[in-house]
């Protein structure tokens, strides 16, 4: 595909790093040279430096012929008007844009303001709301990693790290199936030591293996008991940051936990008082020991970091682990960062905004019928959820066996989700499954340079058209 893709920040960057490495024509716009020569230097990648918003600017960036754009700039603004440039004068295809403020993206503007007659943004990305959703995922399974959702939420894949104690350790794969019982999972991989493992019958799991599995939604606490100890539901939770995540986060929680927001601002404290109905909000620094001490950090399940600052969130995010608090998650922009701190232990779960929004983005520009997909371990692997289409004359993979199916080492079918009398079931990656038409698969892979194999795979001959 040839997709023009405006800003070179965080999500631009991880975004087109992506795209790049499966043989896209990608061109970069960015109104900073510098950000551009770095990128230029190390990815195979146009660049053209200027404003995305100028027809000239596009046109140079060639948009008169490109499949899509991506307008991911720090200015909503800028991002729509491009989009509405690039379908006035180029009717370029497919216009994605990334919208952060919250007069744009409520649930009644959105809806009559994203529309090809009016400001024809096909497809409106929201980072915050994206990492709110992400978050609130974690918060509902204790213990995970990570939680990832398919296919309408009808399945979930799950990070978690096996406990010394666990039942399943130093088990092999196989015998989980009988531990279960009628909750069916299916171990998509195993990294150990920061390393992928075969995660086969034989293979067994040990102490510390960071663990992702497939289950059914209804069945994922019961899996999570036999590979790590079972936590109890959270029930209080402290927020550093009412920025708009923090704010979000505490929305989406309050009914149901115990929740309080520490910011700084004491205009936005009010704010937040206002608009929050249950939590409570702390005007001072999340990094100020007494005040964690007076509110009982030690008593929290959960401490969530979420201001907009990396240095400010690691901070308070050490301080809270060292006052005994129990789960901690940090959310850090700088994705050096990311890695350094997710292997500390001071930090439990280290949450990268760029990584999601990419993830996010992805989905509508891989090739074939790709409904979600999750970048993971960084971006080093990927899970996603793609669409069988045609017969057995016109798909490769339709009539037949998953066992059958060619696919590329480390990657892995964990189940399907078809709809049977009209619901929809979930049926682990069996080998002797049959994949039927509009059988909805997902895909884990280890190597996300497998991507284009795996697309070309679930590719559908002209003769089905």
């Amino acid at each position: 595909m040839k997709i023009v893709i405006l800003g070179a920040g965080q999500v631009g960057s991880t975004l087109a790093t992506n795209l790049a490495s499966e043989a896209n024509d990608i061109t970069l716009v960015d109104s900073s040279e510098v950000l551009l020569s770095e990128l230029r230097d190390r990815l195979d990648i146009q660049t053209v430096c200027g404003w995305g918003s100028h027809p000239e600017i596009l046109e140079q960036a060639g948009i008169e012929d490109a499949d899509m754009l991506v307008a991911v700039t720090a200015y909503d603004e800028i991002n729509m008007v491009a989009c509405q440039i690039a379908h006035s004068l180029f009717r370029t295809p497919h216009k994605i844009a990334r919208i952060r403020s919250v007069g744009y993206t409520n649930d009644d503007v959105r809806k009559r303001l994203f529309k090809s007659e009016d400001m024809p943004v096909d497809v409106a990305i929201t980072p915050e709301q994206l990492v709110t959703e992400h978050l609130v995922q974690l918060i509902h399974q204790p213990g995970a990693l990570q939680v990832k959702e398919f296919a309408n939420g009808h399945v979930q894949l799950v990070a978690v790290s096996a406990q010394p104690d666990a039942p399943m350790v130093g088990k092999p794969i196989r015998e989980l199936v009988n531990q279960l019982g009628k909750a069916e999972t299916r171990v998509a991989a195993i990294y150990r030591h920061n390393r992928p493992i075969l995660a086969e019958g034989d293979t067994q799991i040990e102490s510390g293996d960071e663990v992702f599995f497939l289950a059914a939604k209804n069945h994922i606490r019961e899996v999570m008991a036999e590979l790590a100890d079972r936590e109890k539901p959270y029930r209080r939770i402290v927020i550093a940051g009412g920025g708009n995540i923090g704010f979000r986060v505490a929305q989406s929680l309050e009914k149901d936990y115990q929740v309080k927001v520490i910011e700084l601002d004491p205009e936005r404290c009010e704010f937040l008082a206002e608009r929050l109905h249950r939590s409570i909000v702390l005007n001072g620094s999340s990094s100020d020991q007494d005040l964690l001490k007076e509110e009982g950090i030690e008593t929290v399940d959960v401490f969530l970091a979420l201001t907009n600052n990396d240095a400010a969130n690691i901070i308070s995010s050490m301080l809270a682990k060292r006052l005994k608090a129990g789960k901690v998650v940090t959310l850090i922009n700088n994705p050096v960062y990311v890695d350094l701190m997710q292997s500390s232990e001071d930090i439990d779960i280290a949450i990268s905004p760029s990584q999601i929004t990419t993830s996010a983005l992805l989905a509508f520009v891989r090739r074939g019928d790709t409904v979600k997909v999750h970048s993971l371990r960084r971006g080093a692997a990927e899970a996603m959820e793609i669409v069988a289409h045609g017969d057995s004359k016109s798909s490769k993979v339709v009539g037949r066996r998953i066992g059958d199916i060619k696919l590329p080492d480390g990657a892995t079918i964990g189940c399907i989700v078809r709809n049977i009398d009209n619901k929809p079931q979930v049926l682990m990656g069996k080998g002797d499954i049959v994949i039927e038409d509009e059988d909805h698969l997902i895909i884990f892979l280890v190597d996300k340079d497998d991507i284009r194999k795996v697309e070309q795979l679930f590719s559908v001959s002209i003769s089905f058209f």
